[in-house]
């Protein structure tokens, strides 16, 4: 259950107070009340008219309007061109009734355009003429396009080309769009745009544009029509005449087509800088359209600063620049900078903002009693200064005649003790070269007695506890004072309680009972007075005090949902019900009564929340319960086991005894723990004084007790309530107990948190918490606020407050002060309080450091050192020293760098720090300042520096593509920071097949190249590229790419066996790489002939027992001077699957069958051991110091695991000869081999032979099958 609360404004409270007072001036506002408004004189004020420019359409009949309003109605007359236009000599021209609207009917024939003009409306009365604007007449114009005939526009591709439109001048101007002869929109892209003076422009054209033609079309507002110029056509020279759609989309596809690429250029505007001027409150369009091949990207930027980002827009994909609602903080540099990969090029706008005249105080009608004194300020700003002109019933004021009273001084008339003469209307006139403003104000004198302007003896019914508000509308000249009394009471009500708006309002701001009664207000000037009542009833709130509690209930019984309320009895109640925030309809199910609603055969569609909603005329409150609907189920055996949990009743019959000076027993009896037992309560206060109706946990209790006696503070109107805690959570508080109230005593404590800081240079404020209800112990609860200087032994000042800020005035700057506050009610004072030390305001340091010394410590960073202020010079608290230094100007020609000024800070008062984060290669400038509380203090002798050259940023928008199986091209754009002079970029790339990775190979271009292509021999697999810049310094940050994956590529499992990719050449030899062997050598072996079969299945034989080596650095192939390169191939794939050829499978079987073979021949060659002649069988003759030279033999079962002489050891164990010309031709089936899982077999030769061994030797060298392939031979 949920219990909330919701007041509704009271239904006296007014829509608007009709009547304020002005400030300063002491002038009277007329109230908007009907008999008002009848009764006084007015002079007339415009109310209506045309704007300033006001473009008619010639089909229709012309309407200037004008309407005024005054007491007595004005009369209307215009003039034209500024001479009187007399109405009633044309018959085509009449003034509405009533009105000053100008009608010319042209149905009786005439043109509109001999009513062209300026024209200004007059509106009169006896007590002044008021003016309208000087309204310019214009006739909308859509003169036809010149016929032309328009030969074909000859262009080259890649040229940049511009199609003017040139539209006919319309007013206003027509929009351009461009479209076909065919009426197909063109399509625009950053290529191919329309500029803003409806241009159309080709940053470079392409064959595919001759396949429209190009038409300007413009469309006119007023007539609805759109006319169409000449469609161009074009013819474009080309070098490729295909026009192949699919190298739209190529990645070089001007290059594709032959087109020579070149750097950008502007074709709007032209040059390097133009200037624009634009008027404050208009919008900034800045246009930038470049040529270039590939298109060029435009960028924007302020020089000095950022741009606007709240008002700045990119359009027309970023060639314009659009700022809305420019001010003078606009004007500056701005410059676009076009770019593409052959370069950049920018163009500076200078842009100066200029200002028609703008109020900054327009001149109000201004009202005044006899007697009285006020001004009339018509102040107004723009660039140039606007002047400003007086009038006085539309004729200028100097040929007014002299009044005594009237001073004009400048933008400012003053009137003293003004009389009924005096009334008039004034004309400000404010102009410059850019536009004018023009306002009336007039000055009336009304003597009028006070009135009452609200019903008489209105009833006003509120809410107990609630803020409320009597008005009392009053008009009167002089302006009247108004006071308020109480049931007839001769004090006037304000202060405490009760406060008193300037407007006559009486605000109460927290109702009690004593509050009822009768209000009476007083309006008095010199002419009389008046009086009105309002009977204030203060009614109770309305409480709902039993309130729906959350049920879980089986589908089929009936529920009920309680609400008894307590309301003031003479208003009357409503009781409703919502479900789901929604009105509840009541059903045959249901019945709804006064304090409680029934639901009989609970449905599953029945379940959700429901609220009771109890409501009069002046407030309500709200209580809210969820209903959950249980499905039928069996009646389990455990009763207690099967009911379900929830939150424990309320406690219950809250009683109070033991009534002590500052304790108090309660007691109370637990309701229903709801099948969870109550671990605690919560005993909760509330207090009628400071904060009504506002619940504070006062103390916490084991779930076991029900008694316990509290401590209490005195002076307190005490109420409590009790809530109950299951692990399900918390009950619905307990009704509240019946109110005790201790007895008053002085304070026993002083507020907390003392301080005292200057907001000022010459202040210094002491704040502190207020103490609450429970600490002020007794009424009236102040505050006394003592300070003095620190150490000066002076007396004491102080003061009483009653808030909880003082503010001591005209303080030194930033001397201590010791500060006590110390509580006080009507029972006595609080404690001696504790001495606080304060300090008054700062003001700005006076000076600032001085002899700032600079060192670089690298390229990014350098060290500070200066010497400190003298500390009577901070004038405050030194928080830090800051040093300010933007980045002046890079060492590299024609690099474009943010002159933003930054800041690094230095806490405390220190003599030295590092400034970091810096960019290499640049000038700085670099000024000190100390800062305090209060801000800046003056800047040091400003410091230049350079810092080294650093490493580079890294390259920018590194691009790898895939365009087929056979290359890959990289491309990337020169670093955003090249942080000193380029002296190239260094790739390196290494090729990776899932989990295996080939070995890196190392590139280094020029600081132009930006360019390189990679014709790949191995299509199988992808490549991992690591690019990065350098300078003298070193290699910058690198950027890494990879190839793209192949189409069919999956997530690798157990990778298949691989075969080197073979090249087989004239001498039938097949080579491959290894990007396992770190260091190993190129080898070549000789396929051989077999019968009957096919020359691409013996090129797949070789390859299945070649052996695999990579390639050294001195053998890498070269890289072409385009910059196209043949890498090394680490592993591949084969690309058919031999596994399933019948040959193959024979081979194997066969394969497989003579190393078992080996195998037994072999163990039976280790059981006999001993040692065998092997000299003339060896390669590699054995050196002086081989111990086995003298006998001639070698004992193999001692080193079974050595290696040959002359052989090398790889890194995977395996043994390979160091050189090695042996093929298929010399051992046919020989080699130490080793099957895969899929069978297929891979040879790799240790020991070089020669045919002429093979035959007649029987010994044997073999420890291995390999060796024993060799005996056996």
């Amino acid at each position: 259950m949920l219990r909330m609360a919701r007041q509704q404004p009271p239904p006296w409270v007014h829509a608007a107070v009709l009547l304020c007072l002005l400030c300063l001036s002491g002038a009277i506002e007329i109230p908007m009340d009907p008999s008002i408004q009848n009764e006084l004189s007015q002079p007339p004020t415009i109310t209506k008219q045309s704007v300033k420019d006001h473009i008619v359409d010639p089909r229709d009949n012309i309407l200037i309007e004008c309407e005024a309003k005054g007491n007595p109605a004005p009369s209307f007359h215009w003039t034209r061109n500024s001479r009187y236009f007399n109405i009633a000599k044309d018959p085509r021209v009449s003034m509405r009734r009533r009105s000053g609207t100008l009608v010319i009917d042209f149905r009786s024939g005439g043109r509109p355009e001999e009513y062209e003009g300026e024209y200004q409306c007059f509106a009169r009365n006896k007590y002044g003429t008021a003016l309208s604007n000087r309204i310019r007449l214009q006739v909308s114009k859509s003169p036809l396009w010149p016929k032309e005939n328009l030969d074909p526009v000859v262009v080259q591709e890649g040229a940049p080309l511009t199609l003017q439109c040139n539209p006919p001048p319309g007013l206003p101007s027509p929009v351009i769009f461009w479209m076909s002869s065919s009426m197909e929109p063109i399509t625009q892209d950053k290529r191919v745009s329309q500029g803003h003076n409806g241009d159309l422009y080709f940053s470079n054209v392409m064959l595919q544009d001759m396949q429209t033609d190009y038409s300007c079309n413009a469309r006119f507002h007023f007539t609805h029509t759109i006319q169409q110029k000449n469609a161009f056509t074009l013819k474009v020279l080309t070098n490729n005449p295909y026009n192949d759609s699919s190298l739209r989309n190529h990645p070089d596809m001007y290059s594709a087509r032959g087109v020579a690429e070149r750097t950008p250029s502007f074709m709007y505007p032209q040059g390097t800088a133009s200037s624009q001027m634009v008027l404050r409150g208009m919008d900034l369009l800045l246009e930038c359209i470049a040529s270039g091949v590939p298109t060029p990207d435009i960028a924007w930027y302020k020089k000095g600063g950022d741009l606007p980002s709240d008002k700045a827009k990119f359009e027309n994909f970023n060639k314009a620049l659009r700022i809305t609602n420019v001010s003078e903080e606009d004007s500056g540099e701005y410059f676009c900078l076009a770019s593409n990969k052959m370069g950049s090029t920018r163009h500076t706008i200078s842009v100066r903002v200029k200002a028609a005249p703008y109020w900054l105080d327009e001149p109000k009608n201004l009202i005044l009693a006899p007697g009285e004194d006020g001004r009339l300020v018509c102040r107004a700003n723009g660039n140039p200064k606007p002047t400003v002109q007086w009038m006085i019933n539309g004729e200028p004021l100097q040929s007014a005649p002299p009044n005594p009273n009237r001073e004009v001084a400048g933008d400012t008339i003053i009137f003293r003790d003004t009389q009924i003469s005096s009334r008039a209307v004034y004309q400000c006139n404010t102009s410059n070269e850019h536009g004018y403003l023009l306002a009336n104000a007039f000055v009336s004198v009304l003597d009028v007695p006070p009135r009452m302007l609200s019903p008489r003896n209105q009833l006003i019914r509120v809410i107990l506890y609630n803020r409320t508000r009597l008005d009392c509308p009053f008009f009167g000249s002089p302006i009247p004072t108004l006071r308020w009394f109480k049931n007839g009471q001769g004090s006037n009500l304000d202060g405490g309680n009760y406060h008193v708006y300037e407007n006559g309002s009486l605000e109460i701001k927290m109702i009690r009972k004593e509050d009822q009664g009768i209000y009476t207000c007083v309006a008095t000037n010199i002419l009389g007075k008046a009086e009105n009542q309002v009977r204030l009833e203060v009614k109770d709130p309305t409480r709902i005090f039993r309130m729906p509690e959350d049920q879980v209930v089986k589908r089929g019984t009936t529920v009920q949902l309680e609400c008894r309320v307590k309301h003031d009895p003479s208003l009357k109640l409503t009781v409703s019900w919502l479900k789901d925030d929604e009105p509840l309809y009541i059903g045959n199910r249901m019945k709804k009564e006064d304090d409680s609603l029934t639901i009989f055969g609970v449905a599953e569609r029945d379940q959700g929340s429901y609220t009771c909603v109890a409501s009069t005329e002046l407030d309500q409150d709200l209580a809210k319960a969820y209903l959950t609907v249980l499905a039928d189920q069996a009646t389990p055996t455990n009763h207690l086991a099967a009911l379900p949990k929830g939150r424990p009743d309320r406690p219950r019959d809250l009683e109070l005894t033991d009534l002590a000076e500052r304790s108090v027993r309660l007691t109370w009896i637990p309701g229903d723990d709801n099948n969870s037992p109550i671990t605690d309560y919560v005993v909760q206060f509330e207090e009628d004084q400071f904060q009504p109706g506002v619940w504070h946990d006062h103390s916490k209790f084991p779930g076991s007790v029900n008694s316990a006696v509290l401590q209490l503070s005195p002076y307190v109107n005490y109420q409590f309530r009790v809530i109950a805690i299951n692990e399900v959570g918390s009950s619905h508080p307990s009704l509240p107990s019946e109110r005790y109230r201790t007895s008053g005593a002085p304070p026993e404590s002083n507020p907390a948190d003392v301080k005292g800081e200057g907001t000022r240079k010459n202040n210094m404020e002491i704040t502190w918490t207020p103490m609450n209800a429970t600490s002020a112990f007794g009424p009236n609860l102040r505050y006394i606020v003592k300070w003095r200087r620190r150490e000066t032994r002076e007396s004491w000042n102080n003061v009483t407050v009653w808030g909880s800020r003082y503010v001591v005035g005209q303080t030194p700057v930033y001397v201590p002060y010791e500060i006590r506050v110390q509580a006080e009610n009507d029972f006595g004072k609080g404690p001696e309080p504790d001495t606080v030390i304060g300090y008054s305001g700062e003001d700005y340091p006076r000076a600032a450091p001085t002899d700032v010394k600079i060192r670089v410590l690298n390229s990014t960073a350098i060290s500070l050192q200066w010497n400190r202020v003298y500390p009577d010079t901070v004038q405050g608290q030194l928080r830090e020293y800051r040093a300010y230094y933007w980045r002046e100007s890079s060492l590299l020609k024609n690099l474009w760098v943010s002159q933003k000024r930054q800041q690094a800070s230095f806490p405390g008062d220190r003599p030295r720090g590092v400034v970091s984060r810096l960019f290499p290669y640049s000038n700085y400038k670099l000024e000190m300042v100390v800062v305090n509380g209060r801000g800046d203090g003056p800047r040091s002798e400003t410091k230049e520096f350079t810092t080294p050259e650093g490493v580079p940023s890294a390259p920018r928008r590194f691009r790898v593509r895939q365009p087929n199986l056979e290359t890959i091209n990289l491309e990337w754009d020169h670093p955003e920071h090249p942080n000193g002079i380029l002296i190239g970029y260094t790739l390196k790339y290494v090729a990776f097949n899932g989990t295996k990775l080939g070995k890196q190979i190392v590139e280094n271009f020029s600081p132009n190249q930006t360019k390189f292509t990679m014709q790949r021999a191995d299509p199988v697999s992808r490549y991992r590229f690591t690019l990065s810049a350098r300078t003298q310094v070193g290699s910058g940050e690198a950027v890494t790419e990879e190839s793209p994956a192949p189409p069919n590529e999956a997530t690798p499992t157990a990778a298949p066996p691989t075969w080197p990719p073979t090249a087989v050449g004239a001498t039938g030899a097949v080579s491959s790489t290894d990007a396992t062997a770190p260091a190993a050598t190129t080898e070549a072996t000789t396929v051989p002939t077999v019968p009957g079969v096919a020359p691409t299945t013996v090129a797949a034989a070789a390859a299945a027992t070649t052996t695999t080596t990579a390639a050294t650095a001195a053998e890498r192939p070269p890289t072409t001077a385009s910059g196209t390169k043949m890498p090394e191939s680490a592993y591949t794939n084969n690309q058919a699957d031999i596994a399933t050829q019948g040959w193959f499978i024979g081979l194997m079987c066969a394969i497989a069958l003579l190393v078992l073979i080996l195998l037994i021949v072999c163990f039976i060659k280790r059981s006999r051991g001993g040692k065998y002649p092997v000299r003339e069988k060896k390669d590699v003759p054995l050196g002086p110091e081989d111990p086995k030279e003298e006998d001639g033999s070698f004992d193999y079962s001692d080193e079974d695991n050595k290696p040959l002489q002359g052989s090398q050891t790889s890194l995977d164990g395996t043994i390979k000869q160091q050189e090695s010309d042996d093929s298929l031709v010399d051992y046919g089936e020989g080699g130490e081999g080793q099957f895969n899982e899929d069978g297929s077999f891979i040879g790799q030769y240790t020991v070089k032979k020669d045919k002429e061994e093979t035959e007649g030797n029987e010994s044997s060298e073999a420890t291995s099958p390999v060796n024993a392939i060799y005996s056996l031979a």
